[in-house]
């Protein structure tokens, strides 16, 4: 659990194409075995400290004559951004990705002020 330790919550959200590798031949396409692909995303504003971040895919398009396999995940997450981690394997063909995301945090105001 993340105990957010302001009266202030803060949300942002996002949408990112991943990848279009059945355009060019990339790896997510042509490739077998073990694959993984990293896209760092960078908060507009930052939090206070590292927020929850959730990850969901919005769009995947694959080839249908092989087993479809994916893992998607949010990792590496700073106040500042985190990376999204899409992942495949075997004979899995994957044309293309989106993945939205949402981060809650807290997040600090003018008003605040610590005691040192």
């Amino acid at each position: 659990m993340i105990t957010v330790e302001s009266h202030r919550l803060g949300m942002q959200q996002g949408s990112l194409v991943l990848f279009s590798d059945f355009q060019d031949g990339g790896e997510m396409w042509d490739g077998e075995g073990p694959r993984a692909l990293r896209k760092p995303v960078r908060f507009a504003e930052g939090f206070r400290s590292a927020p929850m971040v959730h990850v969901s895919l919005s769009m995947w398009d694959l080839d249908c004559n092989h087993n479809g396999r994916m893992d998607v995940a949010a990792e590496k997450v700073t106040p500042e951004g985190f990376e999204i981690v899409f992942k495949t394997w075997g004979d899995t063909r994957v044309a293309r990705v989106r993945a939205d995301w949402i981060a809650l945090g807290g997040v600090s105001h003018e008003d605040d002020w610590e005691i040192l």
